[in-house]
């Protein structure tokens, strides 16, 4: 039986508003992966924020077809997980269904990094012509590099730096920093007299941090250190 092509038409377009909705239910059972994107670029800014620099984060398309719709998502790095160019974001939701996902993000932050501009011995105290300026990208380099030379400045080797190596904060101590092995001054503190006394620092501390000290006659004792040579302890 053969129809009137109006009435297949109408047809048709019934057919059409009727599965509207049942697609559009469809559509919105499923997560949104741009709202998976968003939270994971997010996350990763607000991680970059301490680099100086422009920061550039893109997002992998994640698979979430098969992922419920969720009122928040909470993005997180995985255990073990750096940052560095190219790494692992996870994305969890806990409500209405818990699910997790893991996208994948290439990250940069181009900007300048210093190195030594000639050797640096140990003990030395760092000067500007001491540094010079690299460009590249800053998630690429070692944890610590120093970006901002004005924070170093002053500041004394703890070993020899190599010219053209990147200075790292670990490398370098506060010149006021009392130094693992040396000889520093006791001074112990009571309600109207100080006691002095010698004794050599078991680590290395700066300004205002606790340190043990062991004395001349082998007791080991904490106290807080003033400058290079001079540690107080309070009675």
């Amino acid at each position: 039986m053969k129809f009137p092509a109006n009435l297949r038409a109408r047809a048709a377009c019934l057919a059409a508003l009727l599965l509207a909705p049942a697609a559009q239910a469809q559509d919105a059972a499923v997560q949104a992966p741009e709202a998976i994107i968003i939270a994971a670029q997010t996350y990763l800014l607000e991680q970059l924020a301490a680099l100086p620099g422009q920061a550039s984060v893109a997002i992998d398309p994640p698979r979430a077809e098969r992922l419920a719709p969720c009122d928040a998502l909470s993005p997180f790095m995985p255990s073990g997980m750096k940052l560095r160019s190219r790494m692992t974001v996870g994305v969890r939701c806990n409500a209405p269904k818990p699910w997790t996902t893991y996208v994948q993000a290439t990250v940069s932050v181009p900007g300048y990094y210093y190195v030594a501009s000639r050797m640096i011995a140990a003990g030395q105290a760092l000067t500007p012509a001491d540094l010079a300026p690299r460009d590249g990208d800053l998630v690429a380099l070692p944890p610590g590099v120093i970006t901002n030379p004005d924070t170093v400045v002053g500041m004394t080797a703890a070993y020899r730096i190599n010219a053209g190596q990147p200075v790292k904060g670990a490398a370098l101590r506060n010149a006021q920093s009392v130094v693992r092995g040396s000889n520093v001054r006791i001074n112990a503190r009571g309600k109207g007299f100080v006691v002095s006394s010698e004794g050599q620092a078991l680590d290395n501390a700066a300004p205002g941090a606790t340190v043990q000290v062991r004395t001349a006659s082998g007791q080991v004792v904490s106290g807080v250190v003033r400058n290079a040579g001079l540690v107080e302890i309070q009675l």
